[in-house]
């Protein structure tokens, strides 16, 4: 396998997300996935290269939006990267910090909404699936009913999907 060859997917991947997320209104995952259709057109990557570095991509900004702090400082930033954020191509730091911040504020939006919307074992819910807090097994309802222990690992709390 070329690494050079995913390296420059990379970078186009996250170019085409930057573009995604500043043009439109999309969420994060659609992003990534309108991201990952831009990538697979323009390159020769088989499905798995692919899928390779849509995760990479997914894991560093998720990682670098939970560490980013509010205010967009180049302290938190270099701190984050663990050297001077100056050393990075301008257009990749932008790229990457526009999306960066944009994920962080989508997952924050999803925290909130996870703890306003968390369901409790013999809580009565029309039909839906849930995941279990503690070890994300997935229960679905095609009718309305109470909200049993996780048959898993007994959990008692569920957020619905």
């Amino acid at each position: 396998m070329n690494k050079n060859k995913l390296v420059t997917a990379y970078t186009d991947f996250m170019k085409h997300l930057h573009e995604t997320m500043e043009d439109t209104l999309h969420s994060f995952a659609e992003a990534l996935e309108i991201s990952k259709e831009k990538t697979r057109k323009d390159s020769d990557l088989t499905s798995d290269e692919l899928d390779r570095v849509s995760e990479y991509v997914k894991r560093d900004v998720e990682h670098a939006a939970q560490g980013l702090s509010t205010e967009e400082d180049k302290d938190s930033l270099s701190e984050w990267f663990k050297f001077d954020v100056e050393l990075i191509e301008n257009f990749a730091l932008d790229a990457f910090l526009s999306v960066a911040d944009k994920t962080r504020l989508e997952l924050a939006k999803l925290e909130e909404l996870a703890k306003a919307h968390t369901y409790h074992t013999g809580d009565i819910t029309v039909p839906g699936t849930f995941i279990c807090d503690d070890c994300g097994k997935e229960i679905a309802f095609k009718t309305p009913s109470e909200i049993p222990e996780c048959p898993k690992c007994h959990g008692k709390t569920f957020i619905r999907i």
